[in-house]
């Protein structure tokens, strides 16, 4: 690490991905003993709890870095009590995708993303908001939002439960129609599923954006249309990384920009089920999250 880390908060998500692991304390307290670092671990009891246990730390001060373990509403709820402090985070995935984790380069295995956390980089990171809703990864107004409303209710999570609800749902959902707004132009655009990436992807290397960084201030929207059934070869470009050749995208790189709709469409943030709206308000924020990160990650 390129500054002193002594003390460590980790904020554990019992209920995220496949569910609460028996030697998960041992590893992190067996980890910290080896690194000559002090741990706390505490474990998140509901929504937001995440959030208040790393801004309290931000306030007293009492460790030098906060480590979210869980998916990406896990670490989205840290990031959103140190966002724009000096205090950094370290990620442990143990979500159902783990998109950002996966973009930074970090381990999907617990051991191996602990060995790593104490051998990171610290980045700049970026992260926006929509509707002054914090998000660091990817969001998503459309279809998109619909399935994660659903896939909230869901007792079979990880990439089969996900898919099963996609498919379910796919053929009735419609595409719809957007007016989107940036400085004083406005254009239409018809899309089945809006993605507005900060990363790559949104876990399980389903990469939306693969030109997209986390450190360069820019946000990639991606206009997707409905894309027929039988069009396997999009699949495979979905996981790839060569989805920008597709003709059902369409990309523009922006900092800011408004979305409106005639019809509430569902929408999305980081994963997380945020209802409907008629109305997105999208501002990026750049720098302004400290990350750590591998120091073998290739792009950031």
């Amino acid at each position: 690490m390129n500054i002193a880390i002594k003390k460590v908060l980790f904020i554990v998500n019992k209920f995220s991905g496949p569910g609460y692991q028996q030697d998960l304390e041992d590893n992190i307290i067996d980890e910290c003993a080896r690194q000559n670092i002090e741990c706390r671990i505490e474990f998140t009891t509901g929504r937001g709890h995440a959030t208040e246990l790393a801004r309290n730390l931000v306030t007293d001060k009492s460790a030098d870095l906060v480590v979210a373990v869980g998916g990406d509403g896990t670490v989205n709820e840290v990031a959103s009590g140190l966002l724009h402090s000096s205090v950094p985070m370290g990620i442990i995935p143990k979500g159902s995708g783990n998109g950002l984790a996966r973009h930074l380069g970090i381990p999907m295995k617990m051991r191996a993303a602990l060995k790593v956390l104490f051998e990171s980089q610290l980045i700049a990171m970026d992260a926006f908001k929509i509707n002054d809703r914090l998000s660091l990864n990817i969001s998503g107004i459309g279809f998109d939002g619909h399935v994660a409303n659903l896939f909230a209710g869901n007792v079979k999570r990880g990439l089969k439960g996900y898919a099963k609800v996609t498919l379910n749902e796919f053929m009735s959902f419609k595409e719809f129609e957007a007016d989107i707004i940036q400085e004083s132009s406005t254009v239409k655009r018809k899309a089945f599923v809006i993605a507005v990436a900060n990363s790559s992807q949104y876990g399980n290397n389903a990469r939306i954006a693969p030109a997209a960084s986390v450190c360069d201030g820019i946000l990639h929207v991606c206009f997707l249309k409905k894309v027929p059934p039988y069009r396997l070869d999009f699949i495979y470009n979905f996981f790839n990384g060569s989805i920008r050749n597709s003709s059902f995208c369409e990309f523009i790189e922006t900092k800011d920009l408004e979305i409106r709709v005639d019809k509430p469409v569902a929408f999305h943030i980081d994963g997380e089920p945020c209802g409907v709206d008629t109305h997105f308000k999208i501002q990026m924020m750049p720098q302004s999250l400290r990350v750590f990160v591998p120091k073998t990650s290739l792009k950031y």
